[in-house]
């Protein structure tokens, strides 16, 4: 097995295992980075948050091509880089952990908590959600991030090794930082959306893939997640997202979209799959759905990994 291949899986258990660092997580000493520059550097301006997405992914691209060469000579050094790498850039286990303990804060009625916890999930505004919508609101985010966190920085780093690990995770971050429609951002997250757009654009279709062909863990069936994927993905405002979503929906036999409420707005999402409305149980379902496509994506990874090694 290539030592990139095996550096994957190696990343992938230990996030399984482990989970995040608890302090000076590399992704948060990155986004306080990012944070400081962003108040050096803002203006309501293309141009000026291009160079910023610029300086700071290429920065750490660049970083991560040097790790990696400084293990150039050494299969073990290199396996070893490659699964702290990604190790450092999944949030698998997080995404499951706060997905599970949302639903089970839900289905004890405790709504208060469960509002506390949906921030760590997503930027939505949680105060005016009910029971459902709590739990709708989660679900979505737990498809969304299950590519996003998951399957994206593992195809990346297959197709890349570290610095695609450390470059998609930076761009992805950044997005998240500075790219919704904010009045503040909407000029100077621009470039930090659109390469986000760009990096996720394979990633999300094999996520959706994936999900398809996991639905029958939670009882769904495939034909109808990839009926949903093909009908609804495409009406979403997130090119991405959509196919992830709509695969979701379509593989739990439920309908997602509707009115989403965001700090910065409302957003009149559409709707996605055929069925009812998410209920306080689905959620669990969504995060065993996603624990399945996280597995599938690591092993389908590991094989592109190995391949691409044998082509160059």
């Amino acid at each position: 097995m290539s030592s990139r291949a095996l550096g994957l899986l190696l990343g992938v258990a230990a996030d399984a295992v482990l989970g995040d660092p608890r302090r000076g997580h590399p992704v948060a000493v990155f986004g306080s980075a990012a944070a400081r520059l962003e108040r050096a550097w803002w203006a309501d301006s293309r141009p000026r948050g291009a160079a910023y997405c610029a300086v700071l992914v290429g920065g750490v691209v660049a970083g991560g091509a040097l790790a990696e060469r400084a293990v150039a000579r050494s299969w073990s050094g290199r396996v070893l880089v490659t699964g702290v790498a990604t190790w450092a850039v999944l949030g698998g286990r997080s995404l499951a952990a706060e997905g599970s303990a949302l639903a089970a804060e839900l289905a004890a009625d405790d709504l208060a908590a469960a509002r506390r916890r949906l921030p760590s999930l997503c930027g939505r505004d949680p105060s005016s959600l009910d029971a459902d919508g709590l739990a709708r609101a989660a679900l979505e985010s737990v498809a969304e991030n299950t590519s996003d966190a998951v399957v994206a920085p593992l195809v990346w780093g297959a197709v890349a090794g570290v610095p695609g690990l450390l470059g998609y995770r930076a761009a992805n971050t950044l997005d998240a930082m500075v790219g919704h429609l904010s009045e503040r951002h909407r000029h100077f997250g621009w470039a930090s959306a659109r390469l986000d757009d760009v990096l996720n654009g394979v990633p999300a279709r094999l996520a959706a893939f994936l999900t398809a062909g996991a639905a029958p863990v939670v009882g769904g069936r495939p034909t109808r997640a990839v009926a949903a994927w093909r009908a609804d993905a495409a009406r979403h405002p997130s090119p991405n997202a959509g196919p992830v979503e709509a695969a979701f929906a379509g593989a739990l036999g439920r309908r997602l979209g509707g009115r989403t409420v965001y700090p910065y707005g409302v957003q009149e999402r559409p709707t996605l799959g055929s069925g009812p409305p998410p209920r306080v149980a689905d959620l669990a379902r969504a995060v065993r759905l996603s624990r399945v496509v996280v597995a599938a994506s690591a092993l389908v990874t590991a094989g592109a990994a190995v391949a691409l090694a044998r082509v160059t």
